[in-house]
C-alpha cells in the first residue's frame, strides 16, 4: 500500500479526502504492521514541531538572493538561510575560541 500511496496523485482535495475515507481500514491495518515490524518512528511533522521556530524579517533582495543561490544548489531557499545560519555561527564560536585560547596562551 506504501508504494501505491507514493505513486498517488489525485484530481482534486475531495477526490483525496474521497480516497482517504474509502482505505481507512487498510491504512489501518498498515500502520499496525507497521509498528509491530518496527518501521514507525517520529515523523516529519513532529520533529518540526519539537524544534522552536523564529521569524526573521529580511530585506527583499536578500531573500531574492538567497532564493537564486537555493535554486543553483537545488534547495529551497528556507533550508539554504538555515544552513548559512548554521554555518555562520558555528564559524563564530571557533573563532571565538580560537581566539580564547589565544589570549590563554599569551598570558
Amino acid at each position: 500500500m506504501l508504494e501505491e500511496l507514493k505513486q498517488m496523485s489525485f484530481a482534486s482535495e475531495a477526490d483525496e479526502a474521497a480516497w482517504w475515507r474509502s482505505h481507512e481500514d487498510e491504512l489501518l491495518d498498515e500502520f499496525k504492521r507497521a509498528t509491530a515490524e518496527g518501521r514507525v518512528g517520529i515523523g516529519t511533522v513532529a520533529k518540526r514541531a519539537a524544534l522552536p521556530s523564529t521569524t526573521i524579517r529580511l530585506d527583499p533582495e536578500d531573500i531574492a538572493k538567497a532564493r537564486v543561490q537555493a535554486a543553483g544548489r537545488g534547495l529551497r531557499y528556507q533550508t539554504y538561510l538555515k544552513m548559512i545560519i548554521h554555518e555562520a555561527l558555528r564559524n563564530a564560536e571557533s573563532d571565538r575560541i580560537s581566539a580564547s585560547s589565544e589570549k590563554a596562551i599569551s598570558t
